[in-house]
């Protein structure tokens, strides 16, 4: 409920989203709404007990619209704790993909992303619960892409640059997976290189890995890469090429079961998760209200 049409709005800042050249958003935020007739709340993220923290800060300020500052591992973070609320989520880029932003049609430039959080259109997304721990809003993935992201997170060098140099170690590392997967159609054996739940369409790199992908629809799509070669992994880096549709298998579905005949490495929304030897994953309809510019709601719906 708002006082006198006023808004509580919580922006909840990764401080080292980007790299290290980011800006000081905490100083760019208080300067843009110091003549605001809305509520203005800075939570900024320290890296240690993050979601618990921010859960009960969120509990405690009640605010209208929670905008997360950072990549897509940050709106994870943050659509985590609005799930199934009233509470909105809005999106400033700040990551060095954006990939999640890029799907909604959020700008990069400040002002255009603040304009959304302001005066966008407000709409309820599909999520995907993975093993009923967490969610996926954009894209995860057993195998090359996860691998990729590991040796990324690893390495000193940002931005598409470190995307490029973490390619020749994977290139030195890819190998088949045997995938066993289980939806409520299907029942397929698979060897591949990488399966991804795809919740969109594409990566933060531009490259199309799902061009079926639809956010509203209730259902998600298995992408079943099986066959990589070199200029297959540039298009995840450098280009918005979709990928070779001789390549890849595409299943749509609303829950899965994968079973691996060895550990893989997995990543969900662009944060590495370790080996697993399988998951569960299902579709949460509707689950999530954000902010989307008013041209992209005309255009969907």
């Amino acid at each position: 409920m708002t006082i006198n049409g006023q808004l509580k709005v919580l922006f909840v800042i990764n401080p080292i989203s980007g790299g290290k050249q980011n800006k000081d958003w905490e100083e760019e935020i208080n300067n843009r709404f110091n003549d605001s007739p809305n509520q203005i709340s800075i939570h900024k993220l320290k890296g240690e007990d993050d979601e618990s923290e921010l859960k009960t800060n969120i509990a405690k300020y009640k605010p209208h619209k929670v905008v997360a500052v950072g990549g897509d591992g940050t709106i994870k973070m943050v659509a985590e704790q609005l799930l199934h609320t009233d509470i909105t989520l809005g999106i400033l880029p700040a990551g060095s993909a954006n990939g999640m932003a890029k799907e909604l049609g959020i700008s990069e430039d400040v002002d255009e992303a603040l304009q959304i959080i302001n005066n966008g259109a407000v709409k309820k997304i599909d999520v995907i619960r993975i093993n009923d721990k967490e969610i996926s809003i954009h894209l995860s993935d057993i195998g090359l892409n996860a691998l990729l992201i590991k040796h990324y997170e690893n390495n000193e060098v940002r931005g598409m640059w470190g995307y490029a140099k973490a390619i020749f170690r994977v290139l030195s590392e890819k190998r088949y997976m045997l995938v066993e997967i289980t939806t409520s159609e299907d029942h397929l054996v698979r060897s591949a290189y990488m399966v991804v739940l795809a919740n969109s369409r594409t990566y933060g790199t531009g490259a199309i890995i799902n061009p079926e992908g639809d956010l509203y629809d209730g259902k998600f799509e298995l992408v079943i890469v099986r066959r990589l070669s070199i200029r297959e992994l540039l298009k995840m880096v450098i280009t918005h090429k979709p990928f070779d549709p001789d390549k890849i298998e595409i299943v749509q579905t609303d829950q899965v079961s994968i079973t691996l005949r060895h550990h893989a490495y997995f990543q969900v929304d662009g944060e590495y998760r370790g080996k697993v030897k399988g998951l569960q994953a299902k579709i949460l309809p509707a689950s999530l209200s954000i902010m989307l510019p008013l041209d992209k709601e005309r255009r969907i719906w």
